[in-house]
């Protein structure tokens, strides 16, 4: 499929079939965050994959999965980022929202729906999956099989910007 197809594709899931994820699939959605590029390749993230029922539910404490039979947590650690010398920009959240993105296309690429949930608690996320304090838990993937009629991929002629609203060539004066 070519890329900007899939990006068409994906959508919000809200609905899941409690149906578990195979495990090649997940270990290609992991593949594809291993490969997502990161400042100066510092890759300063962390997984954790949660996928047993009893896991699930001390997900469900902090944030709403919408019943998802796998979460894929993502954290930062701020202490192994690249750093922008200029104004001390640390890329950390940066680099686990990319590794987040290419999980959550691969997901669409392998027919599996998700949800990334960023409106979660993070310190009990923190004390129900043992995060450690030199870890931040940025982001939560909701990842299953879709039990919602998908939305259609020309749904963003509608719901999105037309590019010539953010969209300046060469500076913000043109």
């Amino acid at each position: 499929m070519k890329f900007l197809d899939l990006a068409k594709q994906r959508y919000s899931v809200r609905s899941y079939l409690q149906k578990k994820v195979e495990k090649n699939k997940l270990n290609l959605i992991l593949e594809a965050g291993n490969v997502a590029p990161t400042g100066g390749n510092k890759q300063p993230y962390s997984i954790v994959v949660v996928k047993s029922d009893s896991g699930l539910e001390c997900i469900k404490k902090a944030a709403n999965i919408h019943n998802a039979p796998l979460a894929i947590v993502v954290c930062g650690k701020s202490s192994d980022a690249w750093v922008r010398s200029h104004d001390d920009k640390n890329l950390a959240e940066t680099d686990a929202t990319i590794v987040t993105d290419h999980m959550m296309l691969e997901a669409t690429e392998l027919n599996l729906g998700s949800l990334w949930v960023c409106n979660f608690n993070p310190a009990i996320l923190r004390t129900e999956l043992s995060i450690p304090e030199y870890l931040e838990p940025l982001h939560i993937l909701a990842i299953g099989y879709s039990d919602e009629t998908p939305l259609a991929p020309n749904r963003h002629k509608k719901t999105r910007k037309s590019l010539s609203q953010d969209i300046f060539y060469e500076s913000f004066e043109s």
